[in-house]
C-alpha cells in the first residue's frame, strides 16, 4: 500500500472568469476577445436576449440605419472568423465604396468611381447583432445572464474583483471575476461604480446637437438588388440647422430610410410629412425616391444621439482587472456610423493586449484603457470637429484648432469630389482603417493643394437602370 503522504496528486486547475457588462455588439465582441484567456466569460445583460434578429428594448436606435464600415468589419472578422459570410448569408449587403454610394457632401456630390476602395455592411441592426451573438454562443466558453442588472462593482480602488447583480425577481448576489469589462452602452454607470470604490473621477465631455432621428422602412423596388446607398448630407457651417437623409438597402428587399435634424430642424414623426421633409433638404433626391415606394412601417423617432466621452485613460489611478469599452467609453453622433467600428476595434485591442501581456500582468487594464483611446480619439475628432459648428449646439464653441481642421477637411472633401486618390485617403480615415494623421502625409497635402482633378458634378450620378427604378427619368435639380 502506498504512503498517502507521498502520493502525487494532480493539481486542480484554477478556473478564471471574466464578466462582460452588456450584451450588445460591443459586449459580445468583448466576450469573443476574452474567451481564449478565461475558462468562462459571463455576459450580463439587463434585457432579454432575442433568439433571432429581433429588436431589443435597451437598444432603441436599432430601428435606424446602421452602416458598418470596413475598418470595423475587419476587426470583427479577426475576432469572429466567418462573421462576414454569416451576415451575407443572412441577407446583409456588402456595399462597395465609392462605386455604390450616391452621396451629396457639404462640398458637393461624390463621384462614383468604378474602383472599390472600401465597403460597408448594410443590414438591420437586429440581424447584425444576432449573427454576432450566435457566433459567440457557438464558439463556447461564454455564458449569458439575461434580465440581470449590474448594481455595482466589488473590490477596491486598486483592483476590481467582481460585480453585484440584481435578477429580475429582485434577488441580489455577488459574482466574482478575474476581469470585468463594462460595455453597457450610453447608460453605463461606470463613473458611479468607480467612485463607490474610491477611484477619482475623470474628465467627461458632451456635445449635444439636439439631433433627432426619424426612420421608416420601405419595400425596395422590384429588381433593386445591388442598389447603392443614397445620402444627402448637411453642411455644418451653413448657419442653418443640420438636416440630412439616407437610404440604406438592407435584408428582405427593404430600404431603411433615416432622416435627421439638429435642434430647430427636427424631422417629423408623422408619416404624412416624412417625404416632404426629405424633399426640402439640400437636394430632393431622397424625398422624390421614397414618394414612389410602399411604406412597410410607421415612423420611429430617437433622440439619444449626443456625442459623449469619458477620459478614463487620463485617470490618475486605475483599478486592476477593469476596462470600459464601447458607448460606455465614448458615444458618437450616429450620423457618422463610427460607433460599431470603434467598438470592434477596441475589442480587438483588448484581445491583443491580453494575449501579449497575460491576464495577470500588472497594469494590464490601464494599458488597455490607454490603447483603446486611440481609435476612440480618431472617431471623436471626426465627429466633434464637424458637429461643433452647428447652430444651437450645447457643450462648447469651435476652437481655433477646430476651425483650422475644419477648413482643411473641407478642402480634402472638395478635392475628393474630383479625385479618386483623395477619396481613397480620406475614406481610409473616415472608415477608421487609418489614423487621422494620414491626412497630413505629404501625398495628401499635395493633393489638397492641387485640388480636384475634375469639375464638380451638378447632379447625382445615377445609371439608366437606377433612374428607371427610381422613376427619375426627368432632369434632377442641382444641390442647394
Amino acid at each position: 500500500m502506498s504512503d498517502p503522504s507521498t502520493t502525487t496528486r494532480t493539481p486542480v486547475p484554477v478556473r478564471r472568469r471574466a464578466v462582460v457588462i452588456g450584451g450588445s455588439l460591443a459586449g459580445m465582441l468583448a466576450a469573443a476577445a476574452l474567451r481564449d484567456a478565461f475558462d468562462e466569460v459571463v455576459v450580463v445583460e439587463r434585457d432579454e436576449l432575442p433568439a433571432g434578429p429581433a429588436h431589443r428594448k435597451g437598444l432603441p436606435q436599432a430601428h435606424h440605419a446602421h452602416m458598418f464600415w470596413s475598418g470595423g468589419v475587419r476587426a470583427a472578422e479577426t475576432l469572429l472568423p466567418g462573421v462576414t459570410d454569416r451576415w451575407l448569408a443572412a441577407g446583409a449587403n456588402r456595399i462597395p465604396v465609392p462605386s455604390h454610394m450616391v452621396a451629396l457632401s457639404a462640398q458637393g456630390w461624390f463621384r462614383r468611381w468604378g474602383a472599390e476602395t472600401h465597403f460597408v455592411i448594410g443590414c438591420g441592426r437586429p440581424l447584425l447583432d444576432s449573427v454576432v451573438r450566435d457566433l459567440v454562443r457557438e464558439g463556447g466558453g461564454v455564458r449569458f445572464l439575461p434580465s440581470t442588472a449590474v448594481e455595482g462593482l466589488t473590490g477596491t480602488a486598486a483592483r476590481v474583483t467582481g460585480v453585484r447583480l440584481r435578477a429580475a425577481d429582485g434577488r441580489t448576489r455577488c459574482l466574482e471575476a478575474d476581469f470585468v469589462v463594462d460595455a453597457s452602452g450610453r447608460g453605463s454607470r461606470a463613473p458611479r461604480h468607480l467612485t463607490e470604490l474610491g477611484v477619482p473621477a475623470v474628465p467627461e465631455r458632451s456635445l449635444d446637437l439636439g439631433l433627432v432621428y426619424a426612420t421608416r422602412v420601405f419595400r425596395a423596388p422590384e429588381g433593386a438588388t445591388g442598389f447603392p446607398v443614397i445620402s444627402v448630407q448637411s453642411d455644418p457651417r451653413s448657419g442653418s440647422a443640420g438636416q440630412s437623409a439616407s437610404i440604406l438597402p438592407v435584408e428582405g428587399d427593404r430600404w431603411i430610410v433615416t432622416e435627421t435634424g439638429t435642434r430647430a430642424g427636427e424631422p417629423p414623426a408623422e408619416p404624412g410629412d416624412f417625404a416632404d421633409f426629405a424633399r426640402r433638404l439640400r437636394h430632393p433626391l431622397v424625398g422624390d425616391v421614397i414618394s414612389h415606394l410602399e411604406p412597410l412601417t410607421g415612423v420611429t423617432v430617437s433622440r439619444s444621439t449626443r456625442n459623449s466621452r469619458r477620459y478614463f485613460e487620463q485617470a490618475r489611478a486605475w483599478p486592476e482587472r477593469f476596462v470600459v469599452l464601447g458607448d460606455a467609453l465614448a458615444a458618437f453622433n450616429p450620423l457618422y456610423g463610427h460607433g460599431m467600428s470603434v467598438a470592434a476595434q477596441c475589442a480587438l485591442v483588448l484581445r491583443d493586449l491580453v494575449r501579449l501581456r497575460g491576464v495577470g500582468a500588472p497594469r494590464l487594464a490601464r494599458r488597455v484603457q490607454r490603447a483603446v483611446a486611440v481609435p476612440v480619439a480618431a472617431a471623436w475628432d471626426l465627429a466633434v470637429g464637424q458637429d461643433v459648428f452647428y447652430p444651437e449646439v450645447r457643450g462648447g464653441a469651435p476652437t481655433l484648432r477646430d476651425r483650422i481642421l475644419a477648413r482643411y477637411v473641407d478642402r480634402l472633401v472638395s478635392t475628393s469630389c474630383g479625385s479618386l486618390a483623395m477619396v481613397r485617403d480620406l475614406t481610409d480615415v473616415t472608415s477608421l482603417q487609418a489614423p487621422l494623421t494620414t491626412l497630413v502625409r505629404p501625398r495628401v497635402l499635395l493633393g489638397a493643394v492641387r485640388g480636384p482633378l475634375l469639375p464638380p458634378l451638378g447632379a447625382p450620378q445615377l445609371t439608366t437602370r437606377e433612374r428607371a427604378l427610381l422613376r427619375a427619368d426627368r432632369p434632377l435639380p442641382s444641390a442647394r
